[in-house]
């Protein structure tokens, strides 16, 4: 079946169709919950509210853009929604006196599956700006708003990913770390001392 006869097919209410939509894009949006929520139990139950979602408000799509963007969309979005009930990434503390960048560079070098891993290590707060801003492409004043935080404390917590990231990568002495460059940056940025919740 085609996606589009399969997507007409569920906003038909038909079950077969509905079950076959779940089957085709679930394997790949548990991944994307799992870039969120640690635990096996917490992004089946991510997933499984996401895809009611999807099959409620199937109507909603209007074939503009890609149908597993969309869907993508509303998991990344209920994964959100999970973590804010936990973690309140307001409370953080902001300093003023750290002036570096992580160039994105390396990203292009390493392989993606290293990299998700390695995101996995990440505490939750670090985890979450890094996934809405280099996978999910969101821009800072975004995940700002999203988070409840400022836009300094989402490009902070960026670099401060990226620097763990890197020193992680250090650990394991993986190919290619000499690209993960930092640069200083002239614009001065504010940094969270730490997230509340352990990651």
């Amino acid at each position: 079946m085609s996606e589009k006869d399969l997507i007409n097919a569920c906003r038909q209410r038909d079950r077969r169709a509905q079950q076959a939509l779940y089957d085709r894009f679930a394997p790949h949006m548990f991944g994307v919950c799992k870039r969120y929520v640690k635990t096996q139990e917490d992004a089946e139950d991510v997933l499984i509210e996401a895809f009611f979602k999807v099959l409620t408000n199937i109507e909603q799509y209007k074939g503009e853009g890609s149908f597993e963007g969309w869907i993508r969309r509303i998991v990344v979005n209920e994964s959100l929604m999970a973590l804010r009930k936990r973690v309140n990434f307001s409370q953080t503390l902001e300093l003023t006196d750290i002036d570096v960048q992580v160039t994105t560079s390396v990203l292009q070098e390493l392989v993606a599956k290293d990299i998700l891993n390695l995101i996995d290590l990440l505490p939750i707060g670090y985890r979450t700006v890094f996934n809405l801003y280099v996978i999910e492409g969101y821009k800072h004043r975004e995940i700002a708003q999203i988070l409840g935080i400022s836009i300094n404390t989402s490009k902070s917590q960026l670099i401060l990913s990226k620097k763990r990231l890197k020193s992680l990568l250090e650990q394991i002495r993986y190919p290619g770390i000499e690209l993960f460059d930092i640069e200083e940056e002239e614009e001065e940025v504010e940094v969270p001392v730490k997230i509340t919740t352990k990651p």
